[in-house]
C-alpha cells in the first residue's frame, strides 16, 4: 500500500516503521506545521493527529477518494457529519477509539460480562484509564468506548468523568509518566469485587491495528468499524 501519514507524532511513527517492515509505502507525511510527499499518490491515509484538526484531515481524503483510518480521539461530536460526508463522497472509512487487537477483543469481554451482570444489581460499576502525562482527551476514548458498551445493560443513563452520580457511570482518568494505555472495568458490591483489565506495553499494538485496518478498507466503500476487520 501506498499511505499517508496525517499525524507524525509518536504514534505516526510507530506506525511508519511497522509499516515499512511490512512492505508498505510512506508517500506522504503531515503534521501540523509540515508536510512532505505527494498526498495524491497515496492509495490510503492513517489518521492519527489532533482533534481540532482531525475532522478537516478526514474530509480532504473522501473529497480525494482516498479511504481514511482515523485513530484520533476528542472530536466525536463531529462524528455523525463526518459520516455524512463519507456517504456524500462515496468514500471509505474506518474510526476506532482505539486500533488495538486486544482491545477489541476487551471490548467484547467487556459487553458479555456486563450482560451477565445485569440481572445482579447489588454490583456497582465503575472504569478506571491512565495514560501518559502528554495526553490531552479525559476521559480516553477507550473508556467513553467501554462504558458506552455497558450502559444498555444498567441503570445507568450516562457516563460522567469523576462522578459518582447515581445516574452515571464514573470513569477516573489517571495521567503518569510514560503510560501506553490501562483500562479496567470493576463491578463491586459489599461482598467481592470483579474486575477486567486491559494494559498495552507498547505502541505498537495500535500501529499493527491501524495497518490491519488499513489494509481491510482499502478496496472497499462505506463506513466500518474494528469489529468488520476483526469479523467479532
Amino acid at each position: 500500500m501506498k499511505i499517508a501519514l496525517l499525524g507524525y507524532g509518536k504514534m505516526g511513527k510507530t506506525i511508519e516503521k511497522m509499516a515499512l517492515q511490512k512492505g508498505h509505502e510512506i508517500v506522504y507525511k503531515s503534521t501540523s506545521s509540515s508536510q512532505s510527499g505527494n498526498f495524491k499518490d497515496a492509495q490510503i491515509a492513517i489518521e492519527f493527529s489532533i482533534a481540532e484538526t482531525a475532522p478537516a484531515n478526514i474530509k480532504r481524503c473522501f473529497e480525494a477518494q482516498i479511504p481514511v483510518v482515523c485513530g484520533t480521539t476528542g472530536w466525536l461530536d463531529q462524528k455523525i457529519d463526518v459520516e455524512k460526508a463519507c456517504q456524500n463522497c462515496n468514500g471509505s472509512f474506518i474510526y476506532a477509539s482505539n486500533f488495538s487487537v486486544g482491545v477489541h477483543l476487551f471490548f467484547n469481554l467487556n459487553k458479555h460480562l456486563a450482560k451477565l451482570m445485569e440481572p445482579w444489581n447489588e454490583y456497582d460499576i465503575a472504569i478506571e484509564e491512565i495514560h501518559h502525562t502528554q495526553k490531552k482527551d479525559a476521559p480516553s476514548g477507550t473508556a467513553i468506548s467501554l462504558a458506552e458498551d455497558v450502559l444498555p445493560f444498567t441503570n445507568k443513563k450516562k457516563w460522567a468523568l469523576d462522578n459518582i452520580a447515581h445516574d452515571a457511570i464514573p470513569i477516573k482518568a489517571l495521567r503518569e509518566t510514560d503510560v501506553k494505555g490501562t483500562h479496567s472495568v470493576g463491578f463491586t458490591s459489599k461482598i467481592d469485587t470483579i474486575t477486567i483489565k486491559h494494559e498495552a506495553h507498547t505502541r505498537d499494538g495500535f500501529a499493527k491495528g491501524a495497518i490491519i485496518a488499513a489494509e481491510f478498507l482499502i478496496d472497499k466503500k462505506g463506513v466500518f468499524t474494528m469489529s468488520d476487520v476483526m469479523g467479532l
